[in-house]
């Protein structure tokens, strides 16, 4: 699967698996489209990645971010919020299934290179003290169990982005880079189906600001089951829950839907 970053992982956690069916020192591509849907919002991401045999992978992915009626409180109506990601992986120890009767997870390292477009609400931002460009750190390992059909990931991650970057990265006097755990799961049900759950914490950065707890941040989650007909395509459906966003204008939780679509080779 793609995430919304561009980097294979689930849909909001990236994973220390490549993406692509290359080995050796052969090379292998996928691509991905995504969208979420929740109670005010919607985010639309797709991407593409290079993979280099099962060691490196070079991915880049676009967001677009519809704003609902929080954009058209603060006086942009129908603002969006684009960023674009450019991620680099490396894994650095294991293999995912050569190991799965080790106690020996893949391991991998990695970069996204963040840049944000916020259009009419770069003033607004830019008042908050939070950049427009940034970037994250992250390892991950992800432990196959082959005999359960049981994948585990856990992920860190060092950032300074709100809301993943779509709302700028740090914030007046919140410049560091702040260590985050994230979390995956798959069960797999059968050859081509899996289920499975995910949690990404975030930093919130913009709690407390000019507005009280007006912009805090929660944390990410999500539930979601994954088909794959064949190796080249897959298809995945999740409920999700991104807490509250902005809840100065909309204080109620953002729940809803995503749906991915991936193809590979």
């Amino acid at each position: 699967m793609g995430s919304i970053e561009g980097s294979a992982g689930g849909g909001i956690v990236p994973w220390a698996l490549i993406g692509t069916y290359a080995n050796g020192t052969g090379l292998g591509v996928s691509s991905h489209l995504s969208r979420v849907h929740t109670r005010d919002y919607g985010l639309t991401a797709y991407g593409a990645a290079i993979g280099y045999g099962d060691r490196a992978e070079l991915s880049i992915g676009r967001q677009v971010f519809d704003t609902g009626g929080t954009g058209a409180a603060l006086g942009v109506p129908g603002a969006q919020l684009k960023q674009n990601i450019l991620g680099l992986k490396l894994r650095v120890a294991g293999e995912a299934i050569l190991d799965s009767d080790r106690w020996v997870p893949q391991t991998s390292i990695g970069l996204q290179i963040k840049e944000l477009d916020a259009g009419g609400l770069a003033g607004t931002l830019q008042a908050l003290g939070a950049r427009r460009s940034g970037i994250d750190a992250y390892v991950s390992a992800s432990k196959l169990f082959l005999a359960q059909g049981l994948l585990v990931n856990g992920t860190l991650r060092a950032t300074r982005a709100n809301q993943g970057g779509l709302l700028g990265f740090g914030a007046t006097g919140q410049r560091r880079y702040r260590l985050v755990p994230e979390i995956a799961v798959a069960w797999l049900l059968r050859p081509d189906l899996a289920i499975g759950f995910e949690y990404r914490d975030k930093p919130d950065n913009l709690n407390p600001g000019p507005l009280g707890n007006g912009l805090r941040e929660d944390a990410w989650k999500d539930v979601f089951v994954a088909w794959a007909p064949n190796k080249n395509f897959s298809l995945t459906a999740a409920y999700v829950d991104l807490g509250v966003i902005v809840p100065a204008v909309v204080p109620r939780r953002q729940t809803g839907g995503y749906v991915s679509a991936q193809v590979s080779y």
